[in-house]
């Protein structure tokens, strides 16, 4: 039995994720959040797993998208919990592991 939940931005949600918030256009950090992210989050909670979040196959990300993303939810559910419970998979592009462990830390700044 695995006892991870997955979710992959590119394959879950797009292989273009935008800007910040929801009006400013879609595929926003705002919506991968609410809609994706916090789901597979409490369900991870919930069954006592690991929710493995792949950041590979997309075309890049803004800081915007990953700022609201991951310091949002960092912001809701708090910097512990959050560090507790996720884990960062990319083999192609490893700085985004820090860049978001960062703006998580960083949430309540």
């Amino acid at each position: 039995m695995d006892n991870k939940i997955k979710i992959s931005i590119a394959s879950d949600f797009s292989i273009t994720p935008a800007s910040r918030y929801k009006d400013e256009g879609p595929f926003s950090g705002e919506e991968f959040r609410e809609d994706f992210l916090e789901p597979k989050f409490q369900e991870a909670i919930k069954e006592n797993k690991k929710l493995e979040i792949i950041l590979d196959g997309t075309i890049g990300y803004a800081t915007s998208f990953l700022e609201e993303v991951f310091g949002g939810l960092a912001r809701k559910h708090g910097v512990d919990l959050v560090l507790s419970t996720i884990e960062l998979v990319s083999s192609e592009e490893e700085y985004l592991k820090d860049d978001i462990l960062d703006y998580i830390k960083k949430a309540n700044d």
